[in-house]
C-alpha cells in the first residue's frame, strides 16, 4: 500500500485532537465547543439561531455542515436545520468524534466542509 502525506497548507486546518471539554487545532488548544468554517477556528456558542449565523453567513463556501452533537448522537431542532437547508448546505449529524474524523477526510479531498463540535 502507498501512503501520501496529506498538505492542508493553504486550507483551513485539520482538527488534529479532542479530549475533555476542548479540542487541538493547528496545535493551539479550544476550550469548549468548536466552530470550523473556512475562515478559522472559533468557540461555538451553542445550538441555537444565533449560534449557527456564522454558517449562514458562510452559506457560499460551504456544502456540508457536520455537526458533533457530543458522545451521543442527537437529533437537530427542524427550525435549526431549515435555514442551512435553505441556503443550500447539507447538515449531517453524529457524535462528535465521529463528526472530527470526518470532517478531516472530507477537509483531504478538499470539500467544502464547516463542523460544529459539543465538547465532550
Amino acid at each position: 500500500m502507498r501512503l501520501n502525506e496529506i498538505d492542508f497548507e493553504g486550507q483551513q486546518p485539520p482538527i488534529d485532537g479532542y479530549g475533555p471539554g476542548g479540542f487541538r487545532v493547528a496545535e493551539v488548544w479550544h476550550e469548549g465547543d468548536l466552530l470550523m468554517l473556512p475562515s478559522g477556528a472559533s468557540r461555538f456558542s451553542g445550538l441555537s439561531a444565533e449560534g449557527l449565523a456564522p454558517v449562514l453567513a458562510a452559506h457560499g463556501d460551504l456544502d456540508v455542515l457536520l455537526i458533533g452533537m457530543g458522545a451521543e448522537i442527537a437529533p437537530l431542532a427542524p427550525d435549526l436545520r431549515a435555514p442551512l437547508e435553505a441556503v443550500g448546505i447539507g447538515v449531517e449529524i453524529m457524535s462528535t468524534p465521529s463528526a472530527c474524523r470526518t470532517y478531516n477526510v472530507l477537509l483531504a479531498e478538499d470539500r467544502r466542509v464547516a463542523v460544529v463540535a459539543l465538547a465532550v
